[in-house]
């Protein structure tokens, strides 16, 4: 990938995203109907971070937050600022071409096509730099170069991992949030994605949501543990992991 500066004044981000933070999200409530899901998070995505992770257990509402941001949702309560503008206004569309973009957890990757036609589906609001980003993209997963003519649907898990995030980068993201990116993975293949992760994080903001919360820690210069719908800490990566309540909760045993 191109560095930073290079993205950010050749992307195809309207004027207003231009030199703008990141994601700002402030005492943000969401609920599905009656049920509350999210209660008064409040969090910040710099621009200049490399990774941040959202760690805490299954079902405490990381997913929940990444859906929220990327216009899936809309919050009952609270903003969301994204690169300057308030996005309660914004399609999800509208908040991928600006930069954020999610990466489900699903992958929801179009296994009959070919590898190349769904990053190419990655690319539509970056049409005009689609065989520059192409080339990045394979450059950080040569697998995928390999597998190009390849049905989506017959790669490994890892391979389609690897896909998903290919996709992801297509758009040209600010910041690109993965969800649970080590679900349906083996050890082996989940380290190698990491390692994908790290590097691709010296040239866009990852957002990282992670029930593995050592191996999340341990690449984030940021985290933010989310448990019952609340923040409940926040720090370094270094700082989260030496904290006693994670110790207790999520390290032991």
């Amino acid at each position: 990938m191109t560095d930073r500066d290079q993205a950010d004044a050749t992307s195809d981000h309207p004027p207003e995203a231009e030199g703008a933070d990141g994601v700002v999200v402030e005492n943000v409530d969401v609920a599905y109907g009656d049920l509350q899901v999210l209660w008064d998070v409040s969090l910040e995505i710099a621009a200049e971070d490399r990774i941040v992770a959202l760690v805490g257990p299954n079902g405490a509402g990381k997913t929940t937050l990444l859906k929220t941001i990327s216009g899936l949702l809309r919050p009952t309560d609270g903003r969301i600022e994204l690169f300057g503008t308030d996005s309660a206004d914004l399609s999800p569309a509208e908040i991928v071409r600006r930069g954020f973009v999610h990466v489900p957890e699903a992958r929801n990757l179009f296994t009959e096509m070919s590898v190349q036609e769904n990053l190419q589906m990655g690319a539509y609001t970056t049409r005009e730099q689609y065989q520059e980003t192409l080339a990045d993209v394979y450059n950080v997963f040569p697998v995928l170069e390999e597998r190009a003519d390849q049905a989506a649907g017959t790669l490994s898990g890892g391979e389609q991992q690897m896909l998903a995030i290919g996709r992801g980068l297509m758009a040209r993201p600010r910041i690109l949030a993965l969800d649970e990116l080590s679900v349906g993975l083996a050890p082996q293949l989940t380290e190698r994605v990491f390692r994908k992760v790290d590097d691709i994080s010296d040239e866009v903001t990852v957002l990282l949501t992670e029930q593995h919360v050592t191996e999340a820690l341990e690449l984030a210069d940021r985290a933010f543990l989310l448990e019952n719908g609340r923040v409940v800490a926040e720090g370094s990566g270094d700082y989260l992991l030496e904290s006693e309540h994670i110790r207790e909760a999520y390290l032991r045993g």
